[in-house]
This record gives structure tokens, C-alpha cells and sequence, in this order.
């Protein structure tokens, strides 16, 4: 009712002005028509575009030109961007596409945004590891506009909100084994001349000299013989509305960098700590084998927010950031035979099965063992839990027992070279036996969505709520993975698999739309109020039922952006959504209440 009564108003007062600009011949300019406040809001599917790319990252992110009402996605399966006409949103039209191999030989884009008109797309080099573009194009009549060179592996890139500059995550990861690591560093692109960009960079140099302090606060910098520059590998960015700074997430270090654009600097790093999973709220499932649904508390087990995707809003004249906790490892030549047979030059792989770090026989035995592990420390054999913490599951004073069965820790992926004990000048402690000692265990992702302020400290997290609802909701697909059902398949790693996040406002309210990558759905939550979000609901078109691939709805959810009302080609809130595993472009539409 609260809601019907304030579009009357809304109305009345809209009726009210313009009869008054008639009377004194249009001397007063119109004020805004304000928003109506929902009290609440649920999505429903307006129209999707399919490629018919099945599990080949046929589109994966997505941004909108109002003025055109077009829609621009990126097709990794092509390497390139396809173009869709959005006029009408119920059916996007495919109308042509933007490539960047005209100006970067065998390149291919990895993001693209969209303002004033300007289409910018990040491109990387055919090698990955040599300098990427950035490319310009007109979004009327996708004519080139102009290039400029930025770093390796640019990944993602953004408009700032007064349109003067572009920001582009350079990602900087290394050759597969590892045998060149470019710098990671953040290009800002001056456009206020487009046809003649200029790019600066914001890079990880100052803080070489820094790399024990970084550690000591917990900045994972653990890149075989990375300086801190190379081993900061940047993510996805986030602009403040001033358009003055941008907070940039560092994934696989779990951190989040704060740069000042006019400056063009990296002022802070802010550490991002973890989540403990032995706290009630905390829960999660840590088992693909046990043939059943258990969310529940594990003492000593610690997940690492690592997020992906990151936003900005603001809430009682604060800035807050939402980022969404996919978590990540490094996996460098994992397949590789010489690696795991002890050759540290032909590859790098941090993470490992527990049952397989815990072996009783100890490492080297069926070959399975990184490379970097075997060669920690001189005479390691093997390792074990403390059983001061991990007695409750069957850890020993001489082995983990019990807590390394399937049913238990056994089976999730965790990272082998964190937390175990060490020596005074920071080296691996030993015991008499050869073997590491490990108080904690460190997981892959949260498993979550967070609310943290601007210097990186947590001002809310979801906590278990993902796992919960979508057990509730989905029990006999809980944790499925995005290219097959198969039940409880992703509980060992990274769970539902919380991948791209963005924000929303609606009248008063803000709310946040978060894709869980593996259960291919939205979660929907009002922050309105950041210290206390409200879930509103999980949304998903997916039909765990159906067999054929076409009809199976929308998989794999990759890119989110929401369009306004008032930029609308319908002139309702939207959330287009790139899903990479369906190969889709889904049209929600955003329903007020």
C-alpha cells in the first residue's frame, strides 16, 4: 500500500509541475521526478539471448549504452564482443560484433565497458604474459576510435562515474611455469581526448621493500621468487562516486589495494583476514563423499575471502564495499608429471586434497605431491595436525586419523603452504619425525558475500546463508556444478562458488545481486542498511531436470550489471547477467513491491 500511495503522489506532483511550467512559460526547470521506494523487490525472467556455445565462455561479461539501448557482451569462445540490440529487452537481437585483432594480432578482449557512447574493451596479447590494449569504439556506429597500451593481462576495466577516465586491472599472471611473472599493476587512462587516450600506471614497485611487513599483516605473497609487484595479481575494480579513488581486488593474495586516481597511486593494501569456520554461522559442507548434505561448524578450518568481483554504494554518507568471495588458487602446470616428480621449474600448484597432505606414509608416495611441497623444507617427510585442535576429529600426536575420511575433512581442497608451524626466523618446524605440524587449515573462498568499509575492515558477512538457502531450496541438487548435475559435487571446493556481485538502488533502498557460478543462480539481498542486509531471495532459471543442454536455462553466471529505470529500454530496473557455461545473455527484469 506504502508503495502505491507514493507512485500517486509521485504522479499528482509530476501533473502538478508541469501545469506550472506552462504558466510561467517553462522559466523553472522541472525537478527530478524521485524514485518510489519498494518495500521489497523479486526478479523475473524477461528475455535472454542464446549463442548455442555450450561450456566455452560464450558470454561472460556484459555492459549496456542507454542511449542505443544496446547491449555489449563479451564472447570469449570468440575472443571477441557481441553486439545486441536491447530495445526490446524481452528478445536481445544479435546485430554484429567488435573485435580487437585488427589492432593486437591474435588478441582476445576479457571485459568491456560502456559510457557517454565510448565502448572501451581490455584485450590481452596472444601471449598472456606480454603487453595487452585498450581499444576504443563508438557505440552508434561501432566505428574505431582509438587504442592505447596498458599491462599484461588486462582482465577487467571500468568507466569512472564522471566519464574522464578509464581503469583497467592488469592481472600480470605468469607463463605456465612460472618462468616469466610480469608485474600486476592498474592502467588509468586519461580519455579527455579520446582519439589521443593516455595511460599511467598505478604499480606494486614502492612496495617491494615492504614484502615482510605486507606478509606479517596477512597479504599472501607466495609466488616462487615473485617480488611483491609480481606476485599482486589485480582482479576487478571498483570506483568511489567522486570518481577520485578505486579499490582493487587482489584475489589469490586476499587483499584489496585503495589507489588514488589523481595521484595515480597505490596508497594502501588492506589485508582481508579470514573466516572462521569454526564459529557458529560459519557453517559449511567440506565433503563431495558422504553421499549427504552437512553444513556444519569444523574448528581449525579457516576459509580466505579471496573475492573476485567488487562494488561500492553508499549508506548514511558512507562508502561501503560488497564483494562477492569466490576464492582461488594458483595451479601452474597441475598436470604436469616432471613437476610432481620434484622438478620445481615446471610449474607451481598451491592447493592439495587434506587426505593427500595427511598421508600416514608420508609425501612422495604415488607422485602426487607438488613439486614445492616435497622441497618446503630440508628432510620434511610428511605432515600432521595439531591434536590440541583437531583432537575432536581424530588427529593424534602422531597423525590426523580420523579427520582426513572422506566423511570428514578428508576430501576439500585446501592450501599446503599455510599454517603449519614455524621456526623464530620464519622457516618450517619440523618434528623428530620430519613432519610439518599444521594448527590451521585454509580453504578456497567464503563461501559468501561481504560488506567491508574503505579501509578494508568487515563490517557484515553472510556467512553460511548461501549453503543453507540453497540446501533448503535445491536438496537433492545442493552444491551441484554448472556444466553437469551431480549432488553435493562441489562441497570439497569452493562450494556454490560466489563469482560476480553488483549493486542496485531503488528509490531509498540499495539492494545486491551476487552470481553463485556453480549453482548458476542469483542471490538477492537489501543492503540498504549494511551492517544488518535482508535476503530477499534466490533466483535461478535452471532445470536441474531437464537433460538437453538448450533447455536447461542459464548456467555458469559470470558478469552482472543492473540498469536503472530511468535508463531502461523498458523504463524498468534490469539485471543482465553473461552466464559462460549456457553461453547466454539473460534480461531480468527487476519487479517492485
Amino acid at each position: 500500500m506504502k508503495f502505491k500511495i507514493s507512485v500517486l503522489l509521485t504522479a499528482l506532483l509530476s501533473v502538478g509541475l508541469v501545469a506550472c511550467n506552462d504558466d510561467n512559460d517553462n522559466t523553472t526547470p522541472t525537478p527530478e521526478i524521485v524514485e518510489p521506494t519498494p518495500e521489497t523487490i523479486k526478479l523475473s525472467l524477461l528475455g535472454r539471448y542464446e549463442t548455442n556455445i555450450f561450456a566455452q565462455s560464450a558470454a561472460e561479461i556484459p555492459a549496456y549504452d542507454a542511449e542505443t539501448k544496446r547491449l555489449f557482451v563479451v564472447n570469449a569462445q570468440k575472443g571477441l564482443v557481441d553486439v545486441l540490440d536491447a530495445s526490446k529487452p524481452e528478445k536481445p537481437i544479435h546485430i554484429a560484433e567488435l573485435s580487437a585483432r585488427n589492432y593486437l594480432a591474435n588478441s582476445e578482449v576479457n571485459s568491456v565497458a560502456v559510457k557517454n557512447g565510448i565502448v572501451a574493451l581490455a584485450v590481452q596479447a596472444e601471449q598472456k604474459t606480454d603487453t595487452g590494449i585498450v581499444v576504443f569504439f563508438n557505440a552508434k556506429d561501432l566505428s574505431f576510435i582509438s587504442k592505447v597500451s596498458v599491462g599484461a593481462l588486462p582482465d577487467m576495466l571500468t568507466f569512472s562515474p564522471d566519464g574522464k577516465t578509464v581503469l583497467v586491472a592488469n592481472e600480470g599472471e605468469p607463463n605456465d611455469d612460472y618462468s616469466v611473472d610480469p608485474e600486476g599493476s592498474v592502467s588509468i587512462i586519461d580519455i579527455s581526448n579520446i582519439k589521443q587516450p593516455k595511460a599511467s600506471v598505478a604499480d606494486f614497485k614502492a612496495w617491494n621493500t615492504q614484502k615482510a611487513d605486507l606478509l606479517a599483516k596477512g597479504v599472501r605473497i607466495f609466488g616462487p621468487n615473485a617480488s611483491v609487484a609480481q606476485d599482486l595479481e589485480p582482479e576487478y575494480i571498483t570506483i568511489s562516486t567522486d570518481s577520485k579513488t578505486a579499490w582493487v581486488t587482489l584475489q589469490e593474495n586476499n587483499a584489496i589495494a585503495r589507489i588514488d586516481i589523481a595521484q595515480q597511486k597505490v596508497t594502501d593494501i588492506y589485508p582481508l583476514g579470514y573466516k572462521d569456520h569454526g564459529v557458529v554461522g560459519n557453517e559449511l559442507d567440506v565433503s563431495d563423499k558422504d553421499k549427504k548434505i552437512d553444513i556444519k561448524t569444523w574448528a581449525g578450518l579457516v576459509g580466505m575471502y579471496q573475492p573476485d568481483s567488487i562494488a561500492n554504494y553508499q549508506a548514511n554518507g558512507q562508502t561501503y564495499l560488497v564483494t562477492a568471495n569466490e576464492g582461488d588458487s594458483r595451479e601452474w602446470l597441475k598436470d604436469s608429471k616432471a613437476y610432481y616428480a620434484g622438478d620445481t621449474r615446471q610449474g607451481f600448484v598451491e592447493n592439495i586434497r587434506m587426505k593427500h597432505l595427511f598421508n600416514s606414509k608420508g609425501f612422495n608416495t604415488g607422485g602426487d605431491y607438488p613439486a614445492h611441497l616435497q622441497k618446503l623444507a630440508v628432510g620434511v617427510k610428511g605432515a600432521k595436525l595439531n591434536p590440541v585442535t583437531f583432537a575432536y576429529c581424530g588427529a593424534t600426536e602422531t597423525g590426523a586419523g580420523g579427520c582426513r575420511d572422506d566423511a570428514q575433512l578428508g576430501r576439500l581442497n585446501i592450501a599446503w603452504n599455510m599454517g603449519y608451524q614455524t621456526n623464530a626466523d620464519g622457516s618450517p618446524k619440523l618434528d623428530a619425525n620430519g613432519l610439518l605440524t599444521y594448527d590451521k587449515l585454509y580453504a578456497y573462498g567464503a563461501r559468501s558475500f561481504s560488506i567491508w568499509n574503505t579501509q578494508g575492515q568487515l563490517v557484515w558477512d553472510s556467512g553460511s546463508e548461501f549453503e543453507k538457502k540453497t540446501a533448503e531450496l535445491f536438496p537433492d541438487y545442493f552444491n551441484s556444478d554448472h556444466e553437469a548435475v551431480a549432488f553435493d559435487d562441489r562441497s570439497d571446493n569452493k562450494g556454490p562458488e560466489p563469482e560476480g556481485i553488483t549493486v542496485g538502488t531503488i528509490g531509498q533502498k540499495t539492494f545486491a545481486f551476487i552470481g553463485l557460478e556453480r549453482m548458476s543462480g542469483i542471490m538477492v539481498y537489501d543492503i540498504s542498511t549494511p551492517n544488518k542486509p535482508k535476503f530477499i531471495e534466490y533466483f535461478t532459471t535452471r532445470n536441474f531436470t531437464e537433460t538437453e543442454t538448450a533447455k536447461q536455462g542459464d548456467l555458469g553466471p559470470e558478469g552482472l550489471i543492473f540498469i536503472a529505470a530511468k535508463d531502461s529500454p523498458n523504463g524498468k530496473p534490469l539485471l543482465v547477467v553473461g552466464n559462460e557455461v549456457s553461453g547466454s545473455t539473460a534480461v531480468y527484469q527487476v519487479n517492485v513491491h
